[in-house]
């Protein structure tokens, strides 16, 4: 009767073992974050990094989208600024596009791109901003376009890091280089809902925040094509497709929907991050942790397996 009276336990504890954290429901309207918003993500944050930094870091935060705007923007610069705090990294918010020069990036250890989304059809930020400076020719700025670009990708293969926050895949989504670098370019995405995510290889470091269980959240299920078809990254999470709605399963089905990945270039290393687009999905201990640690990846502080998968 005993061992009878134990096999409930058991299968209660198995259960326990497996359980998805599961986000809020998410708000009818994203607002602004709130004083009482902010204390709770600071209080779910961790209170220092998983590792300590090699050497005092300073990270690059640019938040300009030039074309459709996230509203939780705001809420990714919050986060970053809470993160900082565990002192990982110093922070420096800038939406000025003479801060991706050789000059002013070397003073840098990492840039992170917060929803740094572009208009169509170019889809190239460079562009986008160079636009309004009146004083260049078409010619000039294609010309100065091509050259930020280009300081932007040296930056990350000699050596340094670069975020790409959600929306941020679309930064220069036309270019074969940068998609390369990154990891793959921006294809559609269905309508947002819940999505439930779960690690690729849950003994990988970048992904012991998730304590290998699924992490369910409302966003939009992002479909990615180009760069993203020769896998030449590190997968960390998937979506579950299974649990989309009819519509998103039938467009995204025929492939593994990662979210998450990290990849070296040249001697840099990049962190893709696409959740999330609502403020709810970072009121979760285990994202904050999530972030910092894809963060001290791509500073070089975090080591871990990050050789490509390939086809």
């Amino acid at each position: 009767m005993k061992n009878m009276l134990g096999i409930p336990f058991l299968l209660v504890s198995g259960l326990l073992a497996v359980a998805a954290e599961e986000t809020p429901p998410i708000a009818k309207k994203i607002v602004p974050p709130t004083a009482e918003w902010k204390a709770k993500i600071a209080s779910l944050a961790p209170a220092k990094p998983r590792v300590a930094p090699k050497s005092p870091r300073k990270v690059l935060v640019s938040s300009l989208a030039t074309g459709y705007c996230h509203d939780v923007i705001p809420h990714v610069k919050e986060v970053m600024d809470v993160l900082a705090a565990t002192g990982a990294f110093e922070v420096v918010h800038s939406n000025e596009i003479d801060m991706f020069t050789p000059a002013q990036l070397k003073q840098f250890d990492a840039v992170v791109l917060n929803n740094a989304c572009t208009k169509n059809p170019k889809r190239n930020w460079f562009i986008d901003v160079l636009a309004t400076h009146k004083d260049l020719t078409d010619e000039q700025r294609l010309a100065r376009a091509a050259e930020l670009e280009q300081s932007l990708t040296d930056f990350v293969a000699g050596g340094k890091g670069l975020i790409a926050v959600h929306g941020a895949v679309v930064f220069l989504n036309n270019s074969e280089n940068f998609g390369k670098m990154l990891g793959g370019s921006f294809s559609l995405h269905p309508a947002c809902q819940r999505i439930t995510l779960t690690p690729v290889d849950p003994k990988h470091p970048l992904v012991a925040a998730f304590k290998g269980e699924p992490f369910i959240h409302t966003d939009e299920p992002y479909l990615f094509f180009r760069a993203y078809n020769d896998k030449n990254f590190r997968p960390l999470l998937e979506m579950d497709v299974a649990k989309l709605d009819p519509q998103a399963q039938t467009k995204m089905k025929g492939d593994h929907r990662y979210v998450s990945w990290i990849k070296p270039h040249g001697k840099g290393r990049v962190f893709y991050v696409s959740p999330s687009h609502q403020p709810e999905s970072y009121e979760s201990a285990r994202m904050l942790q999530f972030y910092l640690d894809g963060l001290q990846y791509a500073l070089g502080d975090l080591a871990c397996d990050d050789s490509p998968i390939g086809k």
